[in-house]
């Protein structure tokens, strides 16, 4: 049994950053040294960087990051692309005597690695189904229909050309996890790969949550992001892709077209991060076990000490954190 710890957490309420302090302060206890797995649906993707808050090339040379820039953003990468890459992080990780952590915010791949079960807590987005059922009503319950057949035979097969609302279903499944909804039924319970999964959850006040993500949003807005979604749309990698669906690059793909104002776009992208926000803190307050902790009562230094503890008592000691 391999003893793991998951830092979670909601979107902009800093994992990255204590992250980081808690892992130097990790390997300055004598522990094997620690590397971090992504666990972004998002940062898989190359060139996708501004968006995504991706940690810079410097923090990783210090501290190895895995699972980020590993697939073009046209390039399929459903939750078993992650699970598998996620396995074989961890058991090259381990191979080299270092200890792993899961740093990162998309509930599913979670559920998909440490809860024995593929089609756990089927991720949601009421945006993404209303699109869908708008394209339905425009054009056609039959184009809707071809929609999915092309992208899932077997679930298309199933389903009525007519059933707009279970067609709609698995297209947004399919929109957010990047697999064939037949695939995750059909892999129903999956392999235990003999992880023991410690989640330290992170916290804020919502209103201080939604703050930070208008905040992080606007410096992303004003850094480069409209400037790096034009340079994918110019590349090829548009809309027709699950990546492109993003939190922020669908909205900006849009202002691309001419279809919405900039600040259109920066206020569409913040109201779907604030929902997606609200959807993670329900998906994480059914994790077990965990830890939660407040940010925004501690300080930092304070909470970097109270997260490597815990782990610490996770992990067991050296020979126990990597066997």
């Amino acid at each position: 049994m391999s003893r793991v710890i998951a830092l979670i957490g909601p979107t902009a309420v800093g994992k990255t950053a204590l992250s980081l302090d808690a892992v130097e302060k990790l390997n300055a206890r004598g522990l094997p040294p620690a590397e971090i797995i992504s666990v972004d649906s998002r940062q898989v993707y190359r060139y996708m960087d501004v968006g995504t808050d991706k940690v810079s090339f410097a923090v990783r040379r210090e501290i190895p990051h895995h699972l980020i820039d590993i697939a073009d953003p046209d390039e399929p990468f459903s939750v078993s692309s992650f699970v598998e890459g996620a396995v074989s992080a961890v058991r090259r990780i381990t191979a080299r005597g270092r200890i792993p952590v899961f740093v990162g915010g998309t509930p599913f791949y979670y559920n998909a690695l440490f809860n024995a079960s593929m089609n756990a807590s089927l991720p949601h987005d009421p945006e993404v189904r209303r699109r869908y059922e708008e394209l339905a009503a425009q054009e056609g319950a039959g184009v809707l229909h071809s929609r999915l057949a092309e992208l899932d035979p077997v679930t298309a097969e199933r389903l009525h050309p007519n059933d707009i609302r279970r067609v709609s279903r698995a297209l947004e499944i399919w929109a957010l996890t990047g697999t064939p909804p037949s695939q995750l039924y059909a892999e129903g319970k999956k392999l235990d790969f003999g992880f023991d999964v410690l989640y330290i959850a992170l916290t804020r006040p919502r209103a201080e949550l939604f703050t930070r993500i208008a905040d992080r949003l606007s410096e992303e807005f004003s850094s480069g992001f409209p400037e790096e979604v034009s340079w994918l749309i110019e590349h090829g990698f548009d809309e027709r892709f699950p990546s492109m669906q993003g939190l922020g690059y669908r909205e900006l793909a849009a202002w691309r077209r001419g279809k919405m104002s900039l600040d259109e776009a920066l206020e569409g992208s913040v109201t779907r991060t604030r929902a997606f926000c609200r959807r993670q803190m329900t998906w994480f307050s059914k994790f077990e076990p965990v830890l939660w902790y407040d940010i925004s009562v501690s300080s930092a230094s304070q909470l970097v000490d109270k997260v490597v503890e815990a782990a610490l008592s996770h992990l067991g000691g050296t020979e126990e954190a990597v066997s």
